[in-house]
């Protein structure tokens, strides 16, 4: 409980928000996801921002970005298509607040799961997301560019 409210004393100091974010900060994103897990081109990013469904949350410290989430709403449930912390905010609590929000935001639209993929050589992400209930539904063998295989993930969502 103490590390809880250290934890929220830190993010409050930090003037900490999340915010959804537009099809104008695709730099931004871009630029993020450059310096991190070089997920998608720009041409990508700008894809991601036209698809329907899809929402864009960034975490900021003032005014920077430093953390990024791409949601995707298909009726009942929701994919998280892309999740990132800035390589120098890391475990330092930043990407459990983000995904507690992005929990809380699911559940008060009243939807039932949230999925997620993840490389099964990716343990510190497969650690975290563990923390937060997501469970191994799926593999897709050798999805991913260097030959690695991407494990399903999904948690389910208590509805209000």
């Amino acid at each position: 409980m103490t590390r809880d409210l250290n934890f929220l004393h830190r993010i409050h100091n930090r003037m900490i928000s999340i915010k959804q974010i537009n099809e104008k900060d695709i730099d931004l994103c871009y630029e993020l996801d450059s310096n991190t897990i070089l997920l998608w081109s720009k041409k990508q990013w700008t894809n991601e921002f036209k698809k329907e469904g899809t929402k864009i949350f960034g975490l900021l410290i003032k005014n920077l970005v430093i953390g990024i989430c791409v949601l995707q709403i298909v009726i009942d449930e929701a994919q998280i298509n892309y999740f990132v912390i800035n390589k120098k905010f890391r475990k330092k609590g930043f990407g459990t607040y983000l995904m507690s929000y992005l929990i809380k935001k699911c559940e008060k639209l009243n939807l039932k799961k949230l999925l997620l993929e993840v490389s099964h050589r990716n343990f510190t992400a497969e650690k975290f997301y563990s923390r937060f209930d997501f469970y191994t539904v799926g593999i897709r063998k050798n999805y991913y560019k260097d030959g690695s295989h991407a494990l399903l993930k999904e948690k389910k969502l208590t509805t209000k």
